[in-house]
């Protein structure tokens, strides 16, 4: 296939930045951070985070609020596609990536049968029915292959890096792909636990960072062949350029202190792009606002594009979203591409000394065809994803 053959139909997210894309564009042009203490269960941490007010009604699916977040993204990007509901005309497949998903929101029936011996088989259901994939793949009769990724934090790149494989390889015409994940109380103490939560708003690659923030969200790509878009008179000039994965394995949840496996899974994205470094208009980096990822995400950055690379974090306004902070980005990036400009890297005050490099600072025009969107995970999983504008 050709690099171009990839194409990007559809876009869709939903993120404490907005419900949509064109609300949560609007957050990140105006620098609006929309944090606040927790209100989706009861806990006495008192970080702050980045929760979903509002799921739009059509989409809120009782206790199972990663579906409902998915289904939500998954419906705006499927109809800026110009694509119906239901799919079973077309070879379409579904590839999600999460981490906490459904799964971790049946504290309520352990609870209940440690003190009583009995409990509702309710968070036993919404438990194995809580396969984004699967969920999704039954909701739009789709009938091509389905796969939901673990990978923690990379889970929604290397989704759609894997989702890119299939078009390739002509499994499928179109996929559904990206991440999504719910806030937990058990995914925010086991962070806290860690030391790596800021008590304030995050502050990524700023010199008196204190970690970061969680969140919650979903964002979603309708990948297509270059065949299928032509025969359904689907239009665009975006496109998946390339996908780099690569793993340490040198801490569960450290990173590399050289960041190889990032830098390598870079190069790959870029070999597969066909493209050398000094392509890339802009970088939306992993940057979580931890001291350990910014330190090793910056050097690994001037190492490669060199100290004028314009970059940014976007979770100063969605937080660190998880098995979804690879999805959104991602249509954040593409959204970067294609309106001709980035935000300023939200909570990044202070330049750090140890730092080659500092994010943008203020709402930013950009002019070239290529961006790349970076994930690093624990277990010291990296992904990188090169997404491109067509000069057509």
């Amino acid at each position: 296939m050709k690099e171009n053959d990839v194409l990007i139909t559809g876009m869709g997210v939903i993120c404490a930045a907005g419900s949509n894309l064109e609300e949560a564009l609007t957050s990140l042009s105006v620098g609006k951070r929309n944090a606040g203490q927790v209100s989706l269960f009861e806990t006495p941490l008192k970080y702050p985070v980045f929760e979903v007010k509002e799921i739009p009604g059509e989409f809120d699916l009782a206790g199972r609020r990663s579906l409902s977040l998915t289904l939500c993204a998954v419906c705006e990007a499927l109809s800026m596609a110009r694509l119906p509901a239901d799919l079973s005309e077309l070879r379409v497949g579904v590839c999600l990536g999460t981490t906490v998903a459904s799964q971790l929101n049946g504290r309520q029936f352990y609870e209940s049968y440690r003190r009583t011996g009995s409990a509702s088989m309710l968070a036993v259901d919404r438990y194995l029915k809580g396969n984004l994939a699967e969920f999704i793949s039954r909701r739009v009769r789709a009938c091509g292959p389905y796969m939901t990724v673990v990978n923690a934090c990379s889970s929604g790149s290397d989704a759609i890096g894997a989702a890119s494989s299939w078009i390739k390889n002509g499994l499928c015409d179109i996929a559904i792909a990206g991440g999504a994940d719910e806030l937990s109380r058990i995914s925010l103490s086991g962070f806290g636990s860690l030391g790596i939560v800021s008590p304030e708003l995050c502050a990524p690659f700023d010199g008196n960072r204190k970690g970061l923030n969680l969140g919650e969200g979903a964002g979603v790509l309708v990948l297509e062949s270059k065949s299928s878009a032509a025969k359904r008179g689907s239009a665009t000039e975006l496109y998946l350029a390339g996908y780099g994965s690569a793993s340490d394995a040198y801490h569960l949840t450290a990173p590399r202190p050289d960041g190889l496996g990032l830098e390598l899974s870079i190069k790959k994205a870029l070999l597969a792009s066909g493209i050398k470094p000094d392509a890339i208009s802009f970088v939306n980096a992993h940057g979580t606002g931890t001291l350990d990822n910014d330190k090793v995400e910056g050097a690994v950055l001037e190492s490669l594009f060199g100290k004028n690379i314009k970059f940014l974090s976007t979770k100063g306004f969605t937080g660190h979203t998880l098995g979804a902070a690879g999805g959104i980005e991602a249509v954040f990036t593409v959204a970067g591409l294609q309106e001709g400009w980035i935000p300023a890297s939200a909570g990044f005050r202070n330049a750090d000394q140890t730092l080659p490099i500092a994010p943008v600072r203020k709402k930013t025009i950009i002019n070239g065809r290529y961006a790349l969107s970076t994930s690093l995970a624990f277990g010291v999983s990296n992904a990188a994803l090169v997404f491109a504008k067509s000069t057509n």
